[in-house]
C-alpha cells in the first residue's frame, strides 16, 4: 500500500456513526464519574455544586480520550467503526496534540451552546435542536476540505484515517 492509500479518511457517514457510538459509550463512563464525584463531594441535590461538577466530567472526558488517542489512536467506538487519530504524516499523537484536540472538539457544541445561552431559553426540545442542529453544520464543513477532515482535526494537527479490517 502507498502512503496515501494508508491515510485516507473514512467517509462521513462512518465517522458520524462512529460519533453516535462513542456518545452511547461515554454515556456509562459519566454516569460512573457523576456518582463518584457526588459520592466524594457529598452532593446531596444535583444543582448543588453544578459547575464542579461539569469541570470534573470535563477532565474525565479529556483523560478519556487523550489516553486511548496516544495509546493506539482509537478509543473503544473508534476501534468499532475501524477509525484511528494519527498526525498529519501518518504517526501516533503526542499528549499535547491530543489534548489540543480534545479542546478544540467541544467547537462542534460551543455554537449551538451559545446560541441557546444568547436566546436564554430553558426548553429542552430547543436545546437538543440547536445542538442537533450545530452537530450537523459542523460536520458539513468537512466537505470543503479536500481530504474531508473536519475543522478541529485540521487545528489541532491531526487527522481520521480509514484502517483496513484485518485479513
Amino acid at each position: 500500500m502507498n502512503a496515501a492509500t494508508d491515510l485516507r479518511a473514512p467517509s462521513l457517514r462512518r465517522r458520524l456513526a462512529c460519533f453516535v457510538y462513542e456518545g452511547v459509550l461515554l454515556f456509562g463512563v459519566l454516569m460512573i464519574a457523576g456518582y463518584l464525584f457526588s459520592s466524594l463531594s457529598q452532593q446531596r441535590h444535583a444543582l448543588n455544586n453544578r459547575h464542579g461538577l461539569q469541570v470534573f466530567l470535563f477532565v474525565i472526558l479529556g483523560i478519556y480520550f487523550v489516553w486511548f488517542w496516544t495509546h493506539g489512536g482509537q478509543t473503544v467506538a473508534m476501534k468499532a467503526w475501524r477509525i484511528r487519530l494519527v498526525d498529519p504524516a501518518g504517526r501516533p499523537l503526542t499528549q499535547p496534540r491530543a489534548f489540543l484536540r480534545y479542546v478544540l472538539s467541544w467547537l462542534w457544541f460551543v455554537p449551538a451552546l451559545l446560541a441557546v445561552w444568547l436566546w436564554a431559553t430553558p426548553d429542552t426540545g430547543v436545546i437538543f435542536g440547536a445542538l442537533f442542529a450545530g452537530v450537523v453544520v459542523w460536520s458539513m464543513l468537512a466537505w470543503l476540505h479536500p481530504s474531508r477532515q473536519f475543522l478541529h482535526d485540521l487545528l489541532s494537527g491531526t487527522r481520521l484515517i480509514a484502517v483496513d479490517p484485518p485479513r
